[in-house]
């Protein structure tokens, strides 16, 4: 066996197969490697994901699981945490030619042990805070290089995003180029990955079925955190205790870091005063930089963009670059973001026959915390419209240990729609009680308007009943919202549907 944990520097015309390469962070790492002139092949099951768009994008074909997809030809194999080099038949067959072999997170660090990289971390609101960067990157004249975890509108419907003055060539500096990266705490992915500077948005209780504990998965960024280098940076949220903690686990360890907060409980040029929201525009002030405004629902995502301004204006000062000529570049950037795949997403607008205005949006959250703040958000941007949300909630581990606080997030919709809980490969459902009807009895001492349905499309002809009726309470119509890990999603879609 053949496991290694680098990449060469120069990846021009080496062939690199990916296993797995349908994952949303797998098919973003085959765009920054595409674009440094690697060959790439990769294999996947047959179900179509968003990331084929990606894919067929480069001209990549996917092939299905075999160990004829390894040939001598390849250099590399990358692979998904989801595959085991002992039961993948292209894994056990690269195991057998002694092909060397890196798990997706190992690629991924190796890659950013070649620049200035820049990690962004935090149980909520990584992949909104990355593409808040990474359109603000295109703003400002750094070389630099995203990577998000999810596509991103403002990349042009890409996971990554790549400036022109981006230097991928084999002589590159080091110190040149910014690559700027969503890190993933899961499993401790993070840890392989080489940080120059820090953004941690929220430290709480998630993943149970590998973090038991709070203290397990917070000691899990103490230390991420402590791989920066003397004078690094952790931009961390002031507004959040999980976070706040872990800055000051770290400062009892180290006092050679640079701990910047950023927040309505910030201390110096970074302290977040929220201002009003306008016309779906969401205005807010920060201290030493002035106004900005957000087009996009939620006050978690105006600390998203907080982080984001932050971090460009560390990279503008590490790059020599005055900060006040480019605070309008900044600006622009933050009005061109308007989400990603599953992040608040916009999947369509319809009249009804009733002549109910109905929107359809799809969003990830599949965290109490986030579930919450999304929809507080969701109520405020869009006043006068009745929300009607459907969640399918993901992971039985999850579930069970979060059990009140799912029952309680759902408090700024109107109508909740629950269902059966989608459950991961990495569980035995058998070892839990719980299910999808034990939320729904939880949630109806929180809530008076909850409906179950074991099956996402049983829920379809309610959802059409719902949106066809009238009420003057709500004169600007229906926010639709599929929300969740899962693939209820479906549901969204299948109501644009039938409003053709």
């Amino acid at each position: 066996m053949n496991c290694i944990s680098e990449l060469p520097k120069d990846l021009k015309n080496v062939h690199l197969h990916f296993v797995g390469i349908k994952g949303t962070g797998m098919a973003a790492l085959v765009e920054i490697l595409f674009h440094n002139g690697a060959i790439i092949t990769g294999s996947d099951v047959s179900e179509r994901f968003y990331t084929d768009a990606i894919l067929e994008k480069l001209n990549i074909k996917v092939l299905p699981f075999s160990e004829k997809n390894i040939t001598k030809e390849i250099d590399y194999v990358i692979y998904s945490s989801a595959y085991k080099l002992d039961k993948n038949p292209d894994l056990i067959e690269a195991v057998k030619q002694n092909i060397p072999t890196l798990l997706y997170t190992q690629a991924l660090g190796s890659y950013s042990s070649k620049s200035f990289s820049c990690g962004i971390c935090g149980v909520h609101g990584k992949t909104s805070t990355t593409g808040l960067a990474g359109s603000i990157m295109k703003q400002l004249s750094l070389p630099s290089q995203v990577l998000a975890g999810s596509v991103i509108n403002s990349f042009g419907d890409k996971c990554t995003y790549t400036s022109q003055s981006f230097d991928s060539g084999v002589n590159a500096s080091e110190s040149k180029n910014i690559f700027i990266a969503e890190t993933c705490e899961y499993q401790r992915h993070f840890m392989s990955f080489c940080p120059q500077k820090i953004i941690l948005t929220s430290v709480e209780s998630d993943h149970q079925d590998f973090y038991p504990t709070y203290e397990s998965i917070r000691d899990a960024f103490v230390d991420y955190v402590l791989k920066l280098p003397a004078n690094g940076d952790l931009i961390y949220c002031a507004d959040d205790k999980g976070a706040c903690e872990v800055r000051n686990l770290v400062q009892e360890k180290r006092n050679d870091i640079n701990f910047i907060s950023y927040g309505e409980n910030a201390e110096g040029d970074f302290k977040l005063t929220f201002g009003e929201t306008e016309n779906e525009e969401q205005k807010f002030n920060i201290k030493s930089l002035g106004d900005f405004a957000l087009k996009f629902p939620g006050k978690h995502e105006v600390l998203d963009a907080a982080a984001a301004i932050v971090l460009s204006v560390r990279l503008l000062m590490q790059y020599n670059q005055n900060v006040e000529n480019n605070i309008e570049n900044i600006r622009k950037g933050l009005l061109s973001f308007t989400g990603g795949k599953r992040r608040s997403e916009l999947k369509g607008h319809f009249v009804t026959g009733s002549k109910n205005d109905v929107i359809v949006i799809d969003d990830y959250g599949h965290h109490p915390t986030a579930i919450k703040t999304t929809l507080e958000g969701y109520k405020k941007f869009y006043k006068g419209r009745r929300i009607i949300v459907d969640f399918m909630s993901h992971t039985y581990s999850r579930t069970q240990n979060l059990l009140n606080e799912f029952a309680s997030c759902f408090t700024s919709c109107d109508t909740l729609i629950l269902h059966k809980i989608y459950a991961s490969a990495r569980e035995n459902i058998n070892d839990f009680s719980i299910t999808g009807k034990t939320l729904f009895e939880e949630a109806k001492k929180y809530h008076n308007d909850v409906h179950y349905f074991e099956e996402i499309l049983d829920a379809k002809n309610f959802v059409l009943e719902e949106i066809n009726k009238t009420s003057g309470d709500f004169p600007n119509g229906i926010l639709f919202v599929t929300m969740g890990a899962g693939d209820n999603w479906k549901l969204g879609e299948a109501i644009l549907e039938a409003n053709k």
